[in-house]
């Protein structure tokens, strides 16, 4: 069971894909933190020895901001996108798409579950 920043990360994959499971770390700073760390990227993580551990931990909690402190700076961000009601402050406020995506189709994730709005009741019988 190896620790990193507060993470327990899986000890059957290989140390460049696990790193990943860090909030804020993606593939391409597991690789740098693997490099400046002297690790091989291919080794399991539960092949890694103390030493090896020791140095991953090291470097990821001297030059990386992960999990809460990389949440909280995201959410400051969009707190302040809302609060000086900025264009993309008010798209995230209204839960819709806020890099410029369309919203005619498509963008179910951000809007929700499709509301039908006309066609739901069949038609009444009238008078002739």
């Amino acid at each position: 069971m190896t620790r990193i920043a507060g993470v327990v990360i899986p000890a059957e994959k290989q140390v460049h894909i696990a790193l990943t499971y860090i909030y804020g770390i993606g593939r391409k700073y597991s690789r740098d933190i693997l490099a400046e760390a002297n690790v091989e990227p291919t080794t399991r993580v539960k092949d890694l020895t103390e030493a090896e551990e020791q140095r991953i931990r090291e470097t990821v909690d001297k030059n990386y901001m992960v999990e809460g402190d990389k949440q909280r700076m995201v959410t400051n961000n969009i707190k302040r996108l809302k609060d000086i009601n900025a264009y993309r402050g008010l798209r995230h406020k209204a839960g819709l798409p806020v890099n410029g995506q369309r919203t005619r189709t498509n963008a179910r994730t951000r809007k929700g579950r499709a509301i039908a709005v006309g066609g739901a009741q069949p038609k009444s019988a009238s008078k002739t």
